[in-house]
């Protein structure tokens, strides 16, 4: 636990959260500023900064537990889909620096906007990025 950390606060208890969903590695519930009715965020127990810092095992209990949280949420509000949001340091857009994952029920024309930039490389952009990004993984 992060003494300074909202969310390893509220997993242990010290602050409250209207809960949806916990097992050995995650705790999920409702956001208080939600995109949407039913947004719900799923954060790991142990502090982890990241998604680097998490294991393997935490990063699959949260993934398993977005798509259950994203389709029971769906059906609570009547809403086709569903976001699955993760943000990892501020650069990213990350605020609080525990792991979480944002599920966000969305309905046609609600007004949400998760625009990409629309940058658009060469075929030999790609594939020199692709070799670095190979490159790495092998590390």
């Amino acid at each position: 636990m992060s003494p300074d950390c909202i969310f390893c606060k509220i997993v242990a208890g010290q602050l409250p959260c209207v809960k949806v969903f916990e097992n050995d590695h995650v705790l999920s519930f409702l956001d208080i500023y939600p995109a949407a009715e039913g947004h719900a965020l799923v954060v790991l127990k142990r502090h982890a900064p990241t998604i680097a810092d998490a294991t393997d095992k935490e990063i699959q209990a949260a993934v398993v537990a977005c798509r259950e949280i994203g389709q029971a949420v769906m059906k609570a509000t009547h809403s086709p889909g569903f976001n699955i949001l993760q943000s990892n340091d501020r650069v990213a857009g990350q605020v609080i620096f525990h792991v979480h994952f944002h599920v966000i029920p969305r309905k046609a024309n609600d007004g949400l906007n998760f625009v990409h930039n629309r940058f658009k490389p060469e075929p030999d952009q790609l594939k020199a990025a692709c070799e670095r990004i190979k490159a790495n993984l092998m590390k």
